[in-house]
């Protein structure tokens, strides 16, 4: 039996998700630098995780049980959390958010890649197929078929960039250290992804620093470094890693959606035909282990 409460708290954090890149390029439309806000992003992400841990470890006189070598780890693997962020807002830069969301998603496929090579065995013949209706998509979803449509190849590179490394990403969530609290969890993987923000843009966070920036740094943080992650860590575990996914790809309406309400981007209905078929190769890709 499903358990409506969980599948709430992913369709939850997958909006969540959803919404931030049109929260940065409207924040970018009004002067405030990417490097800004990404560093705000996880700085303030790490501070929020931070107090909840000590909290939680008060209220349950839990003792820290983490060792130096876990705690390494999880910084490591984090960096790709901060390396998909950087990358991601930069795409939005040059390209649509509609696009920017689609090329992110390319995880979807490049996942399947990942857990081939990790495992050591071929993909089913569903999950092939998956891929192949997910390639199928993207081309549909960017309006790629069509000639007169431009979009600039940099901030393509940068989308594919996020999502290679969004890849690397749900792969360390899903399976690094997952014996540890999930708040633990998540503030250590924070911690990586701010260390490689600071070495990214390093001066440039300080050279573009504004006060007007922290009421949007805070607004990304909480959706994106607090609340989206809580509702994944909440309901996967409950709904299954497949549910969980086919729900979770939500973000991409989502994204769109907001980007076309607030930003005023403009999407062909090509591109919601395109978006359609990528959510049908999630399901390909998920059904069977969801039942």
């Amino acid at each position: 039996m499903t358990d409506y409460k969980s599948v709430i708290h992913v369709v939850l954090g997958a909006i969540s998700y959803g919404l931030l890149a049109t929260i940065v390029k409207y924040a970018n439309e009004l002067g405030v630098h990417t490097s800004t806000l990404t560093f705000l992003q996880f700085f303030i992400g790490f501070l929020i995780l931070t107090v909840l841990q000590f909290t939680r470890r008060v209220n349950t006189k839990e003792k820290a049980t983490t060792t130096a070598k876990s705690r390494i780890k999880l910084t490591l693997w984090g960096s790709t959390l901060g390396l998909t962020t950087t990358l991601y807002y930069l795409s939005i830069q040059y390209i649509p958010v509609s696009v920017g969301i689609i090329l992110l998603m390319q995880s979807i496929w490049i996942s399947l890649v990942l857990e081939a090579i990790v495992n050591k065995q071929l993909p089913s013949k569903s999950k092939i197929l998956g891929v192949i209706t997910v390639l199928v998509g993207t081309v549909l979803a960017t309006n790629l078929i069509q000639a007169d449509i431009v979009l600039n190849p940099i901030g393509l590179l940068y989308g594919f960039g996020a999502g290679v490394s969004y890849a690397f990403s749900l792969y360390a969530s899903s399976r690094i250290e997952t014996q540890l609290p999930s708040i633990l969890r998540s503030r250590y993987l924070v911690l990586g992804g701010l260390l490689l923000i600071c070495l990214f843009w390093n001066r440039q966070i300080i050279d573009t620093f504004q006060v007007q920036a922290i009421p949007w740094g805070l607004l990304i943080a909480l959706f994106g470094t607090v609340i989206a992650p809580i509702f994944f860590t909440m309901g996967i575990p409950k709904t299954g890693v497949a549910l969980g996914n086919i729900i979770a790809s939500l973000e991409i309406p989502v994204s769109i959606t907001s980007a076309v309400l607030i930003l005023h981007e403009s999407v062909e209905p090509i591109q919601w035909i395109g978006v359609s078929i990528i959510l049908l190769a999630v399901i390909i890709i998920n059904l069977k282990t969801a039942k």
